[in-house]
């Protein structure tokens, strides 16, 4: 499988994430038909526009947002989820409530 047209499946999923809500990479991995949500991970550290592929709406499976996010860190992440409405648990973890379940 091209390694482009799967970048072009999840940045279009990602697209999507409306403003306050947030995806896992498993659920873009699954949309997106791609092999393993790592893929996702890897696509969103070379996402090419941040302010087109909102990257910072991806996190863990577990509510936990990205060491390694690419525009900034963790802190520079949770900033902009705060700001769109995304609220947040005690521990640091998104709150189930800010899921998408599907499109």
């Amino acid at each position: 499988m091209n390694q482009n047209n799967s970048f072009d499946r999840i940045y279009a999923i990602v697209q999507k994430i409306p403003t306050g809500k947030v995806m896992t990479y498993g659920q873009v991995a699954r949309l997106a038909n791609v092999a393993t949500p790592r893929v996702v991970g890897f696509a969103m550290h070379s996402n090419p526009d941040s302010s087109l592929t909102p990257c910072h709406r991806v996190v863990f499976a577990d509510g936990s947002l990205t060491p390694g996010y690419a525009f900034g860190g963790e802190n520079v992440q949770r900033e902009k989820l705060e700001k769109e409405g995304v609220k947040f648990l005690k521990n640091g973890k998104v709150s189930t409530n800010s899921f998408i379940q599907t499109f």
